[in-house]
């Protein structure tokens, strides 16, 4: 079975400055496959380009066997898509934003009310459907944003960032959304900065920055592009120790790649039985108390870590 979607050096540019740079990929059939990567990486442009929202400045991409540009109208129908900014009118009930995108799509009379019902039930909401929009929380309106992008029975779907600002729960709601989808053979395209979502959900990753697919593959493959490491997190004190010991560390010679986020430090090392030691020192030399230390084996986040430094560098 062919692709259901395949892209060909795709290229887009908003004036002089490049958003996406010769991107490549393709999804199988039934296949999430995400797209991961910091913000501002030209995620949400490539999926605009991909939604025939924007028009590529170069490259090509089928969809389905519809080329999006010599074909948008026939990929559109393939196609759903669950922008990362809530598309829905408050003052409308959940039941009534489903009717108003459904005739968007076309759709109408008894084939819209029996859908919009299977969708409130999908993404549960079915209780909440005569509420007004406007009552809801962000996890309800992410949810049934979602269900906006389910309403034509699309092939394939577009989902970006579709967790952002969400709590635990909500999160997970979404994230068991994505795994029903993929029970019923539908292809999703998933974009995240969320490097455990990624690797929950998607059957390959392709890691995406500064508008480059720096890398592509299944989790073993990726990690086998970046060979042996050990990811090391840190917990101290405060924000200012992370950073200050963050800085410290990038002196150390088999440290590979070092972040720092609130109270936390995570380090790509070669090997940390023989880093720890320098650790320790570099810490003691910047005053800085470890209060905790959690060593893992190779997982995407070290990948990550690992290939996005090297494309900074690069």
């Amino acid at each position: 079975m062919p692709p259901i979607l395949e892209a060909h050096n795709l290229v887009k540019h908003y004036g002089n400055f490049a958003a996406v740079k010769g991107i490549s990929f393709h999804i199988d059939a039934g296949e999430i496959f995400s797209l991961l990567g910091p913000n501002g990486a030209g995620k949400s442009t490539t999926i605009s380009v991909l939604a025939t929202l924007l028009a590529p400045t170069g490259g090509e991409a089928m969809i389905g066997g519809h080329s999006i540009i010599e074909n948008p109208t026939a990929v559109r129908q393939i196609i759903g898509v669950v922008p990362q900014e809530i598309a829905l009118y408050d003052d409308l009930t959940a039941r009534e934003n489903l009717y108003f995108w459904g005739q968007m799509y076309g759709m109408h009379g008894r084939r819209l009310r029996q859908r919009t019902d299977e969708v409130l039930a999908q993404i549960g909401l079915a209780e909440q459907a005569i509420r007004a929009v406007k009552t809801f929380s962000g996890g309800m309106k992410r949810r049934l944003n979602v269900g906006v992008g389910l309403l034509h029975r699309p092939r394939l779907v577009f989902m970006d960032e579709p967790t952002v600002g969400l709590d635990p729960q909500s999160r997970r709601a979404i994230l068991d959304m994505v795994h029903d989808l993929h029970r019923h053979g539908i292809s999703v395209l998933y974009t995240t900065h969320y490097m455990e979502e990624a690797a929950e959900l998607a059957d390959r990753v392709g890691i995406i920055d500064h508008g480059k697919m720096i890398a592509l593959g299944t989790q073993q493959q990726l990690t086998q592009q970046v060979g042996r490491h050990d990811t090391v997190h840190l917990q101290v004190g405060e924000e200012p120790h992370a950073v200050a010991l963050a800085n410290a560390l990038r002196a150390i010679p088999d440290v590979q790649q070092v972040s720092a986020t609130g109270q936390h430090v995570v380090l790509v090392v070669r090997s940390a039985a023989e880093t720890l030691a320098s650790v320790v020192s570099k810490a003691s030399d910047v005053a800085v108390k470890i209060r905790a230390v959690d060593i893992q084996e190779p997982n995407l986040e070290a990948v990550f870590l690992h290939l996005t430094g090297r494309a900074l560098r690069d």
